[in-house]
């Protein structure tokens, strides 16, 4: 009898983190400009004096499992739009976005806390909207207030907080989470330069466990330690995809 030979299963291929496909975004802006609100509603700009804002257009994308991507591009090219949809605090206006696994976003890192509650009560509500339970944010606390480096101020009102004690208290939840996504926006920019150092070893310890990185940035230095590929935005369109050194050097030589 012939010897059966039975061929190998087929390896499977990763599912992907982040998958994009032909995502739009679009704003009605009002033409209008500093109209009172008596004027406004007498005038017709709420039925024809407004203008469609495309802020992305047609983007496809997708990022790997513990790939780190960079987004670049010029100021109001959809980079923060970009940002909110895959962190889903954003929906698309056409397209479908397609995400697996937590996503931890540092987008507005003072924005996400409230001037009335204590450095402690915010540490729960943020946490609690990143996808952690009480018991689970309760046990980090301790972690979160020695990195931010906030001391006694952890129960006074955060409007009594400086810029700086926000901006840090802010990352430090924001990174404390185990999320599978971590998606920031220029935010690794927060506090002084020994802080920055600080935050920037906690990224590389969160890239060391292979979690998915998407980051904005205008420090093309910071975007080619960090990242393997670059997604360069222009108008809302992507300009060029592709490993972070090549994207990065057409990124700088269109700027001169």
């Amino acid at each position: 009898m012939a010897d059966i030979q039975l061929a190998a299963p087929p390896v499977a291929t990763p599912a992907h983190a982040v998958r994009l496909d032909d995502v739009a975004v679009h704003y009605r802006v009002p033409r209008s400009r500093g109209l009172s609100l008596k004027a406004w509603a007498a005038s017709r700009a709420w039925r024809d004096g407004h203008f469609a804002h495309e802020a992305l257009r047609g983007i496809s994308l997708e990022v790997q499992p513990g790939e780190s991507l960079a987004v670049i591009g010029a100021n109001g090219s959809g980079k923060t739009t970009l940002l909110r949809v895959i962190a889903r605090v954003m929906s698309p206006t056409s397209g479908r976005v397609r995400i697996r696994g937590r996503v931890a976003p540092i987008l507005d890192v003072v924005g996400a806390l409230h001037p009335e509650l204590t450095g402690r009560e915010n540490i729960v509500l943020n946490g609690t909207l990143l996808g952690l339970s009480r018991r689970e944010t309760e046990a980090r606390l301790d972690r979160i207030v020695d990195f931010a480096e906030i001391g006694a101020f952890i129960d006074a009102p955060m409007r009594t907080y400086s810029a700086g004690m926000m901006a840090r208290l802010g990352f430090a939840v924001a990174s404390d989470t185990d999320a599978d996504i971590l998606v920031i926006d220029e935010a690794l920019g927060v506090g002084d330069e020994r802080f920055q150092r600080k935050c920037a070893a906690r990224i590389d310890a969160i890239l060391a466990t292979g979690s998915t990185f998407v980051l904005v940035s205008h420090d093309m230095q910071t975007v080619r330690r960090l990242c393997s590929r670059a997604l360069w935005l222009d108008a809302g369109q992507v300009r060029a995809h592709g490993p972070v050194d090549e994207v990065v050097a057409g990124y700088l030589e269109a700027q001169r």
